[in-house]
């Protein structure tokens, strides 16, 4: 057994090297789709870790979610959540597919999966029946829609469901739109996020315990947990949330204005902002207005507020007004659209676009200014690393990246 984890370590995963981030070491096999766990493991892959792809035989799905396609023919979608990883097939169904796996797990730190509850149990990889006793190190992270009990445990959760189901499209729209869809998988995003998290916290305690330990993820509770202020408002209030565009329930002037030549939007969070922009557009006349005294008075003129900024910013292009309004230390922005702003100044000196060896896709959000991690490698193609994975495994085994 030694020896063939010996092999493992220094034929399946890459070697270590300090530079490529603070997670250089760590080990990663992914047995996620779509989005969620994919983003979660591509973030753990862009701060050094190596991960492992693990998929069926039928691919990810997110391979197709397109048009666009890349040079390789994979969607942009899939390219956009998947860099930094290798790629292999396993059939999980059947016994060399989970055999190649436990291989695999000998030295890996982290799973990741988001398969329905219940079926890795079905395939003999349960954690608390096989793997927590097998792997007492490694630490497993479950994403799935609800959980495994309850209700609605075990049941299929996708992010628009879920922005139906917990509210959050009861509050997204205008009062004329209906019910809106958030623009983004926000849900699957946030739940991206919060798997990375506990991985962390998981990765933190084992240095104290020695001992790995599940991580659930749940599309179901991030979703409500989205629900900040409006559940609290509603707790303690008992006023069901409303539908209100862009205007905030408990902050005023917080909206969208329109300019000159396009909205902008506004953000006053306290009284010296907004004795600032009253100053800064000639209109100490709404400092006087008792109407307009502090937040909460304004949260309940806002109506009329509005319409006092909006003629007060009717005629000023946009782009000059924003730029004298944050010099100001007034926050307020262009409402830009996705080609603007990613073509932003400022997104090129935070590095937020990386166009690598043909790669095109969104920067990393999380920085360390002394571990500079570099670019994690290009998204793999279907089954890429398979035969280089497998040989290590099983080095007398023929090359097979087809067999399962």
């Amino acid at each position: 057994m030694k020896d063939k984890a010996e092999n493992v370590q220094t034929a399946v995963w890459r070697a270590t090297d300090s530079t490529r981030g603070p997670l250089d070491g760590i080990r990663v096999v992914d047995l996620s789709r779509v989005l969620a766990g994919p983003l979660c493991t591509q973030m753990l892959a862009d701060h050094g870790a190596d991960v492992i792809k693990v998929e069926p035989p039928f691919g990810d799905e997110s391979r197709q979610f397109g048009p666009p396609f890349d040079d390789e023919g994979n969607a942009a979608y899939y390219s956009a959540l998947n860099r930094g990883k290798r790629a292999m097939i396993l059939d999980l169904k059947h016994a060399e597919g989970r055999s190649a796996l436990f291989a695999l797990l000998e030295q890996a730190d982290v799973l990741v999966e988001n398969f329905l509850p219940g079926t890795l149990e079905k395939w003999g990889l349960g954690y608390e029946e096989v793997l927590r006793e097998r792997f007492p190190q490694l630490i497993f992270c479950s994403i799935s829609g609800f959980g495994a009990s309850g209700p609605m445990g075990g049941l299929p959760g996708y992010d628009a469901v879920m922005q139906a189901l917990s509210g959050l499209m009861s509050i997204n729209g205008t009062p004329d739109s209906g019910p809106v869809k958030i623009g983004i998988p926000i849900v699957d995003h946030l739940t991206a996020y919060t798997a990375f998290s506990g991985i962390l916290m998981a990765l933190h305690a084992r240095h104290a315990s020695g001992k790995g330990q599940p991580v659930e993820a749940v599309l179901f509770d991030t979703a409500l947990s989205l629900l900040v202020p409006h559940a609290a408002n509603w707790l303690h209030s008992g006023d069901e949330p409303l539908r209100l565009g862009n205007t905030h329930p408990n902050i005023a002037p917080y909206d969208c204005f329109q300019a000159l030549d396009g909205p902008v939007f506004l953000s006053i969070a306290n009284d010296a902002q907004f004795r600032r922009l009253c100053k800064h557009l000639a209109r100490e006349d709404l400092l006087e207005d008792p109407k307009y005294a502090s937040n909460p008075l304004r949260v309940q003129n806002n109506a009329a507020l509005h319409r006092e900024i909006e003629a007060s910013f009717a005629q000023r292009p946009r782009e000059a007004l924003c730029v004298e309004l944050m010099k100001a230390m007034i926050p307020a922005a262009p409402v830009n659209t996705v080609p603007q702003a990613l073509g932003l100044a400022h997104t090129g000196h935070r590095h937020m676009v990386l166009r690598e060896g043909g790669y095109q896709g969104l920067g990393v959000p999380i920085k360390f200014p002394d571990t500079v991690s570099p670019f994690s490698g290009k998204p793999p193609n279907f089954a890429e690393h398979d035969t280089e994975i497998r040989n290590a495994l099983n080095p007398s085994a023929e090359p097979d990246p087809q067999k399962p």
